[in-house]
């Protein structure tokens, strides 16, 4: 189970309790400096957190999507920053659990990563194509035994930290733009040439400029399944789910701020109720909905999920989870949810607290989480989102909203 609403939650397990620890000690000088959470990441890997997906028969943890959510909520209620490279590390390490394990490169190549505390990171945008990661422009050549690619990359979220790289790209010259492959590139086999600065409004530790990307090395390093599939399968579901954790981190946390401020109040005038308190309750409310949402649809994706080192423990339709265009639409429509709703949570907690939440640097301060949630409807921009979906729903047969 997520954290309660506007509450402590439960203990978190050592291992992240220290790294949440470290990464609230260090989240305002992050954002203030606009730099790379660098304490909380050496605080992951000295936990051996970066492999926690990677299945322990290769030397991971065995993770859950369960258990990472939960970490990944504990993050963002103290940093967001340090939440989202730790939920798009592992929508990318999905990539490499769900569909390489079966390659002999990709196996050696997870362990490594669980060994070493690899960091990964994403490279599918692109110049020309934008939010659209179902396609590429850039190619993957393949001659005398060597792969090689380059590609115009616009964002790469802390690209100039991350350890690997994974790049989406054409299957080759003469592929269709949506006829894609997944490369796994170790930094020391990339060339990258910054190609803009990072001064974001929030999500400032992120630090996600662009990159001319070249890369060359084994074609063992193509990932076996088509983007299509990794995408469907494990990407999006991966990264939907755990942005998703962030942002009620996020607004929890700024919740859990306006309770503190409106008992402050009561505490001062006994027996009145603070004026805030109505927004209190309406808010709160909207957490428990969208917890109603992720809970299930997590639950949902461990019991048949394909990151398991050994069969899944259940089918999807056994375990409920969507599959084709359902799927897609089930995840679109709960990344738009959450995305707008959690905005709308930590902007009641900033009305909760007024000025107190407004100014920076009182215990009641949410001005770093409004500007960091705020990204939560650009990454993938929602009006794309909504579009796509629109097109799955006049598509769909199943009546809409059917038990």
């Amino acid at each position: 189970m997520l954290h309660e609403p506007v509450t402590e939650g439960e203990p978190l397990p050592g291992g992240i309790a220290r790294v949440v620890a470290v990464a609230a000690e260090f989240a305002d000088a992050v954002d203030r400096d606009g730099r790379f959470p660098h304490e909380a990441v050496q605080a992951l890997r000295e936990e051996g957190l970066l492999g926690a997906m990677v299945p322990t028969s290769l030397g991971g943890q065995g993770a859950s999507l369960a258990d990472l959510a939960r970490q990944t909520q504990a993050l963002g209620r103290v940093c967001a920053s340090t939440a989202m490279v730790y939920a798009m590390h592992h929508s990318q390490l999905a990539c490499i659990v769900g569909h390489g394990l079966d390659q002999d490169w990709h196996r050696a190549f997870a362990a490594r990563i669980a060994a070493e505390q690899l960091l990964l990171a994403s490279i599918t945008s692109e110049v020309g194509i934008g939010g659209d990661t179902r396609s590429s422009a850039c190619a993957v050549e393949i001659a005398d035994g060597q792969m090689t690619l380059v590609k115009q990359a616009p964002t790469v979220s802390y690209g100039a930290h991350a350890d690997v790289f994974l790049v989406t790209a054409r299957a080759h010259a003469d592929a269709v733009a949506s006829e894609q492959v997944m490369v796994t590139v170790p930094r020391d086999q990339a060339e990258m040439e910054p190609t803009g600065t990072w001064d974001a409004l929030g999500m400032r530790g992120t630090c996600s400029i662009g990159f001319t990307f070249r890369a060359s090395g084994s074609p063992d390093q193509v990932l076996p399944a088509s983007f299509a599939e990794i995408s469907a399968e494990s990407m999006v579901p991966v990264s939907h789910l755990l942005w998703s954790a962030a942002w009620t981190g996020i607004a929890i946390e700024a919740l859990a701020r306006a309770r503190r401020f409106l008992r402050a109040q009561a505490r001062r005038s006994r027996g009145a109720v603070p004026p805030g308190a109505a927004r209190l309750v309406r808010a709160s409310g909207e957490i428990d909905g969208l917890r109603a949402r992720l809970g299930p649809l997590i639950a949902q994706f461990d019991a048949c999920s394909p990151l398991t080192d050994g069969p899944p423990a259940m089918t999807p339709d056994e375990a409920g989870w969507p599959t084709g265009m359902a799927r897609a639409a089930a995840l679109n429509m709960l990344k738009l949810d959450v995305s707008e709703t959690a905005c709308d949570v930590v902007m009641e907690a900033m009305r909760i607290c007024g000025m107190a939440g407004y100014k920076n640097g009182t215990e009641f301060s949410v001005g770093r989480h409004l500007r960091d949630i705020v990204s939560a409807q650009l990454m993938i921009n929602n009006d794309r989102i909504a579009a796509n979906t629109g097109q799955l729903l006049l598509a769909q047969r199943t009546d809409l909203g059917t038990i």
